[in-house]
């Protein structure tokens, strides 16, 4: 047996050049991965140098001044990734049952800010064993390269929609025009037509909400009106917020805004219905991990906020 276990482990490649691989692949910079690490660039390169020997071939090459990933790095990576999913998976499985669980969950930002960080300790209440990490992705369709336990992304929940993994709706995600009290105090917006003269603000990451919403509002002569665009939405809610004209935003991710004041919904009564948000579990998550819990409370939050909202 012992012969048979000394073999097996010779033909394992390197597991700390394997760890340090799957960061840099995962954040495309050899920089970021050795952040992520705690290591020295140069201790990252020498350690992709490591596994690039062992495999036979380069994993990485230049690109200006960063490491890009080969396509058969990035396949490796993905795979390499689900591997390490599984192992903590394990781990956890057979550690002490009452350690403290780290749960790292991956969101777009403005989920993140704007409706789950506002409920976050509501779940802390129900499970205080588990210590929720957030880290954030730019869009909302960021490649799965592992690094997390929980994915939110927008997307459907149907079978095979999403490869390796098993998704559960959230969130509804419907647009409206908002803007901010003072901007309808002085020029309320009471019909379609009231836009009219209105400076239209916009959200590279949420491209077509305002073609949809003004085709659901019967103003099609204003499509082609100039915009005010910014990179994302979490800027353009501040703008409309500071009176610097109107959006089109998400209800559920505003509620806690519409509350307190911050917005208002001047047309209700018009909405524009668009992809919602899933959660996402690698295939094979056990369904006493603490992974399965937060999705389970998700999604209970999510429909209490339809009840609310219907």
């Amino acid at each position: 047996m012992s012969v048979f276990l000394t073999g097996l482990m010779r033909h394992l490649p390197p597991l700390n050049a394997l760890r340090v691989f799957e960061v840099a692949a995962r954040t495309g910079s050899y920089s970021e991965a050795a952040s992520e690490l705690g290591l020295t660039h140069g201790a990252v390169s020498r350690q992709i140098a490591l596994l690039e020997s062992w495999l036979g071939q380069r994993l990485f090459h230049r690109s200006g001044r960063r490491m890009v990933a080969t396509p058969v790095a990035r396949i490796f990576a993905s795979e390499v990734s689900g591997a390490f999913e599984r192992m903590t998976t394990a781990a956890e499985a057979c550690g002490r049952p009452d350690a403290r669980r780290i749960l790292r969950v991956n969101a777009p930002v403005s989920f993140a800010m704007r409706w789950l960080l506002p409920r976050l300790a509501l779940f802390h209440d129900a499970c205080p064993s588990v210590e929720v990490v957030v880290t954030t992705v730019s869009t909302v369709h960021e490649e799965l390269r592992g690094g997390f336990d929980v994915a939110i992304r927008r997307g459907v929940a149907g079978a095979g929609a999403w490869s390796h993994h098993r998704a559960t709706h959230v969130l509804d995600d419907i647009d409206t025009v908002i803007m901010s009290p003072s901007l309808f105090a002085q020029r309320p917006i009471l019909a379609p037509a009231d836009l009219e003269g209105h400076r239209l603000l916009a959200s590279e990451t949420r491209p077509g909400d305002w073609i949809d919403w003004l085709e659901a509002a019967e103003l099609p002569h204003l499509i082609g009106r100039p915009r005010t665009l910014f990179d994302h939405f979490f800027i353009t809610r501040q703008a409309v917020m500071d009176g610097l004209g109107i959006g089109i935003g998400p209800l559920p991710m505003l509620d806690i805004d519409i509350a307190m004041g911050h917005l208002v919904t001047p047309l209700p009564q018009i909405r524009v219905h668009r992809t919602g948000y899933v959660a996402l579990l690698p295939e094979g998550t056990d369904k006493t991990a603490p992974s399965v819990r937060f999705v389970e409370w998700l999604a209970r939050e999510g429909m209490a906020g339809r009840k609310r909202a219907s």
